[in-house]
């Protein structure tokens, strides 16, 4: 079981390159990419993304790039013809309307014009570089799993032993819903040898009301439910990504919960429902930080 909040850090120092990655992710619906990296990464964020779908599936990932290039290598430079032609008839000009002064105008002095010659800074990432991503990107995404992962397990025991509570309010309902019935029963007779005292009592009309009582309080396929969730539950947190199952099962724990406060008649009964409720909603919300 994973979390879905966690960091990890990668870097590559090799060759003039220095590369780090670092990752930090928080719970999501779904998996959301943010990437923050140098522009001559642009053209392969598609080799990013790919990468982390490899490693995760839900999530909000922000992805931070830092590249350091020490490597000895010939500059790119491009020349703006016309801009250095603008300069040159320019100087053209000048050197008619002020021949009295010393010419030296040079190739050189015309390559030393702003914005004559330029820089390339929007070369693309090569092979090395994007070699280097790759690396220090895995492992990134080996040390954000590997937090994921104890994270994850916190989680789990949390949940798997609020699930082991669960199991007992469970089992004080299955005790108890029997007793409310006869109890009913009981309530029902009392009353009708108060109000009747010495008259004789219709059993029959007194059965029939309390199997209706019964037959509207019956919480018995509620109980069989949420045995076998708990049951489906266990077997799902031995899985890796279980967080889309455990959010529909704790639905359908929280279905039947409600429909088990809706038939109590009894306090017992009620206190132990919702306490099943507020522990349900304890999970969920567990569930939410769940891969």
């Amino acid at each position: 079981m994973y979390s879905m909040t966690g960091y990890g850090k990668g870097e590559f120092k090799e060759n003039g390159i220095e590369l780090t990655v670092e990752l930090k992710t928080v719970n999501n619906r779904y998996l959301d990419v943010a990437i923050k990296a140098p522009r001559i990464f642009t053209a392969y964020e598609d080799v990013i993304r790919s990468l982390i779908r490899d490693k995760l599936s839900r999530g909000h990932i922000d992805v931070f790039v830092y590249l350091t290039d020490k490597r000895e290598k010939e500059k790119n430079l491009t020349v703006d013809l016309s801009t250095a032609k603008g300069y040159y008839s320019a100087a053209k000009i000048l050197k008619e309307s002020f021949a009295d002064i010393e010419d030296d105008f040079t190739l050189s002095y015309l390559m030393k014009c702003p914005e004559v010659i330029k820089s390339d800074d929007k070369v693309c990432a090569d092979e090395d570089i994007i070699s280097a991503l790759k690396i220090a990107l895995t492992a990134a995404l080996d040390s954000l799993n590997s937090m994921r992962k104890i994270e994850g397990e916190k989680l789990k025991s949390d949940m798997l032993g609020r699930i082991d509570f669960i199991k007992s309010l469970v089992a004080n309902v299955k005790e108890r819903a029997p007793k409310i019935v006869e109890e009913y029963r009981e309530r029902i007779l009392q009353r009708v040898r108060d109000y009747l005292q010495d008259t004789k009592i219709d059993e029959t009309r007194i059965l029939n009301e309390v199997a209706v009582f019964a037959d509207r309080a019956n919480v018995d396929e509620e109980i069989t439910r949420l045995n076998s969730h708990i049951s489906q539950f266990k077997e799902i947190c031995k899985e890796e990504l279980v967080g889309r199952k455990l959010d529909f099962l704790v639905q359908e724990f929280n279905r039947e919960s409600n429909t088990i406060c809706s038939k109590s008649n009894d306090i017992a009964l009620t206190q132990n429902a919702l306490s099943l409720k507020n522990e349900i909603e304890k999970i969920r919300e567990q569930v939410q930080n769940v891969e």
